[in-house]
């Protein structure tokens, strides 16, 4: 019960973004009166940090992994690793802001070690340039954490305007702006141009 209780509202997370999700709303979808949530979980916001998480997960999962450091070109590599990322920000920064009017679920959600988040991101980025610099293909001196905060942040410039208010930079042009923002990276991490 407790798992078809994480998929209902992880379904409702992902069609409504969380906005407004009440504990009846979640129930309906379930099929079980709204008293029976309070069996498996403390309250609401930990049944919608848990459907978060799920949401996350679901995402993730249909989501083509990025190459691994040294499949392609330094340039290719790291333009289909930001493609991933803007991917991943598109599907799931709606759920987190629907649930900006909910603070204690999001708490809780941050709250779970991040072994059952799939780890952080940042260190995941973090790691994949670190791979890269272990190869030769990048500066031996490269800041790995700040050039991740760098391609995260990028996500967010490009994603966070269109979520907000319909505009954003071009990501749908064949991943030309992608591979312009590596090459910027780059020229910085490598002393050679992108």
């Amino acid at each position: 019960m407790r798992d078809h209780l994480v998929s209902a509202t992880a379904r409702l997370i992902a069609e409504q973004r969380a906005a407004g999700l009440t504990v009846r709303q979640i129930a309906e979808e379930a099929g079980v009166a709204a008293g029976a949530l309070y069996n498996h979980f403390d309250d609401k916001d930990d049944l919608l940090a848990h459907g978060l998480l799920a949401h996350i997960d679901t995402v993730e999962r249909s989501l083509a992994r990025p190459p691994a450091a040294g499949d392609l070109t330094l340039a290719e590599n790291l333009a289909a690793y930001l493609r991933y990322l803007v991917d991943l920000h598109e599907q799931i920064l709606p759920a987190f802001a629907g649930l900006f009017a909910q603070p204690a679920a999001i708490a809780r959600f941050h709250a779970f070690p991040a072994s059952e988040k799939g780890g952080d991101l940042h260190q995941h980025v973090d790691a994949h340039l670190r791979g890269e610099r272990d190869l030769g293909r990048l500066g031996p001196t490269v800041d790995t954490g700040a050039a991740a905060s760098l391609l995260i942040g990028a996500c967010y410039e490009l994603v966070l305007p269109r979520l907000f208010g319909g505009v954003g930079a071009p990501v749908a042009d064949g991943g030309r702006h992608l591979r312009a923002v590596v090459g910027v990276l780059l020229d910085g991490m490598t002393g050679q141009p992108g």
